[in-house]
């Protein structure tokens, strides 16, 4: 009966976010360990749920499920999030010890404030805990991935769409590999990297330069190779990795070697297809409201905080307020306890002026003030309806929406992105009757809303996940590769 230990530390770290993430964005988001954590997530797409469909056709294999979490990307993690993290799962690993293998579900663009390369530095010390016992993990495809990880694993697998769909099959890849790996068959690991910042929207796996990479990477795999898989790396991550890269599994190490370079050399073939330029907010509002019939969204993907965004940088609202639209509006959406406790206090069809935006920071921009209506009070909980983290369960915190005019804007106390339909429907927004969709988000917003709306419209705000790199206070990242 093999006997597994299991890990989770899911971030996405922006170094240029000014909050960092603490210890309760972790345990707001996710905190689970032992059986809870499969109950929880049974059924899902996600790491979690893919592990749980990997044991219900092993009855043989025993997991303990050490410490597993995951906050939405934010501001690098503090040292005693990482390290109380991390302190506990090797508490575990020594406890539990001998395993036969070791599962370790991780994203590849971990930040902490003491660790620029966060997650390499976990590989390292897990490995020197348990030794040689096999050891896999599974990543994001935004990772920032160090070549040294490839020499410290027995096996890895990366999300393999995007937005990302397919959290639970990568953990089954990963499961797989340590199988395979239990049963006596070596792999060998090679990741091949450019020295190079890349933005990521045109990076989707539906269309566009990285969706003919990861075909070119899934027409190598056979004849030895077992995975072959391109990385995008996370821009905003200011890590000695940075960027992106291509990655393979292999029942030979040259094999291996010539697979991640074969797609790491991909994306170079693409680079100048990965560059991007988006209108000022103003502009881009105008050519949404002249867009065909339909739901249309309006994107502020510098905000978006599935790329670390604080969701309270005031300019696109600001946009919208000024021009005052003349079409039924959602903005979604402003993370701010505050206004969310001043709302209740005064109750549904209450009116009053409320200054939106800027609480955390001014850089991006002063706050808005707005007179609106208190229109909808929430407990903020909804489960996703997906495709993306379909079954999942999202804790907002107390929510309220906001009405001036047409114009409805979504305040929230925890920051959850608004990409989901249940998202919406908890606080009652008809998403038939909406014409203007205004959102900090990005390209995960397609997986359930691309066929919904009759146009996409993205615009260059300030925030901490700005399109402008050069102008981003690197420390890590040579000038160069930017």
């Amino acid at each position: 009966m093999p006997r597994i230990a299991v890990a989770r530390l899911w971030f996405e770290g922006n170094s240029f976010t000014p909050v960092p993430t603490g210890p309760a964005e972790l345990r707001s988001r996710e905190w689970v360990a032992g059986e809870a954590a499969l109950a929880r997530y049974a059924g899902t797409a996600t790491e979690l749920g893919g592990l749980g469909a990997f044991l219900a056709t092993r009855p043989d294999w025993q997991a303990t499920v050490l410490r597993c979490t995951s906050a939405q990307p934010g501001g690098p993690l503090t040292r005693d999030a990482y390290e109380g993290w991390l302190a506990e799962v090797m508490d575990g690993l020594a406890a539990g010890a001998p395993w036969d293998g070791v599962y370790l579900s991780l994203h590849g663009a971990c930040v902490a404030e003491h660790e620029p390369a966060a997650d390499l530095a976990t590989v390292r010390r897990v490995r020197a805990a348990i030794g040689a016992t096999p050891l896999v993990a599974s990543f994001d495809f935004h990772g920032n991935m160090a070549p040294e990880l490839a020499t410290l694993l027995d096996g890895a697998s990366v999300y393999r769409t995007y937005p990302h769909l397919d959290m639970d099959a990568v953990a089954l890849r990963a499961l797989a590999m340590l199988e395979r790996r239990l049963a006596g068959q070596r792999l060998f690991g090679a990741i091949a990297k450019h020295p190079r910042v890349l933005h990521s929207f045109h990076m989707r796996s539906e269309a566009g330069p990285m969706a003919e990479v990861w075909a070119e990477a899934a027409a190598l795999e056979g004849d030895g190779v077992v995975e072959a898989a391109p990385f995008g790396g996370f821009s905003w991550g200011d890590a000695p990795y940075a960027g992106p890269s291509g990655m393979a599994w292999a029942t030979t190490p040259e094999a291996a070697a010539r697979a991640a370079a074969a797609v790491r050399d991909a994306i170079v073939a693409r680079l100048p297809r990965f560059a991007v330029s988006l209108p000022a907010p103003r502009d881009a509002l105008a050519t949404a409201l002249a867009a065909p019939p339909g739901l249309v969204a309006l994107l502020d993907p510098a905000d978006n905080p599935l790329s670390g965004g604080v969701a309270d940088t005031p300019d696109m609202l600001r946009v919208l307020a000024e021009a005052g639209p003349p079409v039924p509006t959602v903005f979604a959406f402003l993370h701010d306890a505050a206004v969310v406790a001043r709302a209740a206090a005064m109750g549904e069809g209450a009116r009053a002026a409320f200054m939106l935006g800027g609480r955390t920071t001014d850089v991006f921009g002063p706050p808005v003030a707005m007179d609106a209506v208190v229109e909808r009070l929430t407990a903020g909980r909804f489960v996703n309806e997906g495709p993306m983290e379909r079954g999942a369960p999202v804790d907002l915190g107390p929510t309220v929406v906001l009405r001036a005019g047409l114009l409805r804007v979504i305040v929230t106390s925890r920051k959850e992105a608004a990409v989901d339909p249940a998202f919406f429907a908890l606080h009652g927004i008809d998403l038939a009757t909406t014409r203007l969709l205004a959102n900090k988000a990005k390209n995960h917003f397609r997986a359930a809303f691309a066929a919904r709306c009759s146009a996409i419209v993205e615009c260059d705000c300030p925030g901490p996940a700005a399109l402008d790199l050069a102008a981003l206070p690197f420390r890590h990242v040579p000038a160069s590769w930017r």
